[in-house]
């Protein structure tokens, strides 16, 4: 058995959790039932995704929102109730749904749905009921390419909400376009060094830009200033925001006077 001393090295286990992950369904198929104002929430965060979303629902049952989908085109609607062959053939595949999200106030039409989802082995979320969801949805503050998301394991819903607010006002404005920027780079990075044997290389050298840069510093970076990174990246090393900048306009680092302190060059080591 390992002594004390060695097992506090290691994360404690907290069971009872969720497995958080940020699940791509780009073109895949979700069938949303119901046309609520629930139905038009789980619409919006599917889309955002880029899902391809089907919404099974009578034209009576669509709030105003889901009903402005229908008519924009960006949801395809079956004007009925839900049928069992849904999560066999649906439109535009003719295949069977990828997810299943179910809203609606009918409990034992609901519990159905998710009987018949566990039998395809189908993933499926029945609003409001925990117990029959193979995932929650959490409460998500989105600023452009990041997603934060708050889950209280279908505790306390509203709860979610307040923490999500508090941690989105605690956030430095300009955050998602820090973000946008440094995803930019690592393409860029990648295409200039795309063997497998870089990987290790590549996210070490990553991992030193996003700490010796502000956020604001990160968002100000042109297109010519991560050109000008990307130069440093065989030696491994980040250089100070003022010798990028001096580097604007083709300058490389030889060019700059190093002594007069006009620009000064120095790299963080």
């Amino acid at each position: 058995m390992a002594d004390t001393t060695e097992q506090q090295k290691f994360p404690q286990v907290q069971g009872g959790g969720s497995l958080i992950l940020a699940w791509q369904v780009k073109n895949k198929t979700v069938l949303v039932v119901g046309g609520g104002e629930v139905a038009a929430g789980r619409i919006l965060n599917v889309l955002n995704a880029d899902a391809a979303v089907v919404v099974v629902c009578p034209s009576s049952g669509l709030n105003p929102e889901v009903r402005h989908r229908v008519d924009n085109g960006e949801v395809t609607h079956l004007d009925r109730v839900f049928e069992p062959a849904d999560l066999e053939t649906l439109p535009p595949t003719n295949g069977p749904p990828d997810m299943v999200l179910v809203a609606v106030d009918d409990p034992a039409a609901s519990t159905q749905i998710w009987k018949l989802c566990k039998e395809r082995r189908i993933p499926a979320n029945i609003a409001d009921v925990p117990s029959e969801c193979d995932f929650y949805f959490g409460s998500v503050h989105r600023d452009g390419p990041l997603q934060i998301m708050v889950s209280t394991n279908g505790k306390g819903p509203r709860l979610a909400a307040s923490i999500r607010r508090w941690i989105g006002a605690q956030l430095p404005a300009g955050v998602g376009n820090a973000v946008e920027r440094i995803g930019e780079l690592r393409v860029k990075l990648r295409q200039l060094v795309p063997g497998a044997d870089d990987g290790p290389k590549r996210m070490r050298w990553m991992t030193r830009i996003s700490d010796a840069y502000s956020w604001d510093d990160m968002c100000a970076l042109t297109d010519d200033d991560m050109d000008n990174l990307l130069k440093f990246y065989p030696s491994g090393k980040v250089p100070e925001l003022h010798v990028l900048k001096a580097m604007r306009g083709g300058n490389v680092p030889e060019d700059l006077d190093v002594f007069d302190g006009s620009f000064g060059f120095s790299v963080v080591a």
